[in-house]
């Protein structure tokens, strides 16, 4: 396989495309949506979502120390990239794509998105500034599931819900199922009277 070398750039794909809801201390809420976040630790539980500076929820995430990642769907991926192109300084986003705020558990300001199928409660921890954007490290404070994706046995499957990724500057839905973790490990159940 030929390959090219290009300069560095950003091309971890695909990502979560989630809608990040954050508030001002006057009760002013917006919508960013963000490609630029992950995973940071389990125990205790953490993430990260990476904002421009000059965005509109910047600065609502900077004086609260608070926000809401909301996973999105097929279903809510007109409204996450409208979220993301369009300014809060110039539309109320909630208005304009008919979506609910719901009352945090844990949060003092910044709501959650009733729509989306699964909300998680961030207190920032530490402000990294590493140049055109800005991390902010927080800790998972809640998660709210629809009831819809638990299973009988309590686990949280969202493999119906059709999560949004973004590629590239393209959306996506998650595609078929290949595996579970560590099916490549796990012992082949022996057929039922197979010989030896």
């Amino acid at each position: 396989m030929e390959k090219e070398i290009w300069k560095p750039g950003n091309m971890l794909y695909p990502l979560p495309a989630v809608m990040v809801s954050a508030a001002d201390k006057k009760g002013n809420a917006n919508i960013i949506t963000v490609a630029w976040t992950g995973t940071v630790c389990t125990n205790p539980a953490m993430l990260y979502i990476s904002v421009r500076p000059e965005r509109h929820s910047y600065s609502m995430i900077r004086q609260t120390g608070e926000f809401a990642v909301n996973l999105t769907t097929q279903r809510l991926a007109y409204a996450a990239d409208w979220c993301g192109v369009r300014s809060g300084r110039d539309a109320d986003k909630w208005k304009a794509m008919h979506l609910t705020p719901e009352k945090a558990k844990e949060l003092t300001y910044a709501p959650l998105i009733k729509e989306s199928p699964v909300n998680i409660e961030c207190r920032v921890t530490e402000v990294k500034e590493l140049g055109s954007h800005h991390m902010f490290l927080a800790k998972v404070l809640a998660v709210h599931a629809d009831r819809r994706y638990i299973g009988k046995n309590g686990r949280l499957e969202l493999d119906g819900a059709g999560l949004l990724t973004y590629s590239h500057g393209v959306y996506q839905s998650l595609g078929k199922k290949i595996g579970t973790f560590g099916y490549s490990v796990r012992k082949q159940k022996e057929k039922k009277g197979k010989k030896r």
